[in-house]
């Protein structure tokens, strides 16, 4: 510290605090995103009404959710954002209603599942003959692709920041498994 000047060493950790107070804060809307993926999600899979008659055991849930509903603080985007649609989703969505109905059969017999991370893979395809293998395949490549591209679209509607598009894909995970 003899060496170096007083002014120096002042200038220095004035940087280095103004360095240590910047943060970046990332707006990410899981609740749009939740609301946007319940939506999607049952129209793909057919699931209309879903939502008004709850399964068997979640009448429980249902009825939480309708008390904190209404006494809970209100949300301030309420149906600014809420339901996302362009072409390009409209596209997806159309496909990939078409070929959930090729995966049923798979999803059935544990052929294909669905990861945490939003996106498809097979399981044990050893009771398959090679065709098959090849289509599963196929279908999980193609289905994954389609994922991948709604996630983008969504994320680009609500504008969310591309980084979080990971994060998407984990809020959509969820409605993928009901």
């Amino acid at each position: 510290m003899k060496g170096i000047p007083k002014s120096i060493w002042i200038a220095s950790l004035g940087f280095l605090f103004t360095l240590a107070c910047v943060t970046i804060n990332i707006y990410f809307p899981a609740e749009k995103v939740e609301t946007v993926a319940e939506d999607i999600v049952d129209d793909i899979r057919g699931r209309e009404g879903a939502r008004d008659q709850p399964a068997e055991g979640l009448e429980k849930d249902s009825l939480l959710r309708s008390i904190r509903t209404c006494m809970g603080p209100g949300t301030a985007w309420a149906q600014d954002v809420t339901e996302v649609s362009n072409a390009t989703i409209r596209g997806l969505k159309e496909r990939m209603k078409a070929r959930y109905r090729q995966m049923k059969p798979y999803y059935d017999k544990g052929l294909i599942k669905e990861g945490s991370d939003g996106y498809v893979s097979t399981g044990d395809l050893g009771s398959l003959d090679l065709r098959q293998k090849r289509d599963v395949k196929s279908l999980v490549d193609a289905e994954n692709q389609d994922r991948r591209a709604l996630y983008k679209e969504v994320a680009k509607a609500l504008e969310i920041d591309p980084s979080q598009i990971d994060r998407v894909g984990k809020i959509f995970a969820k409605e993928w498994q009901k």
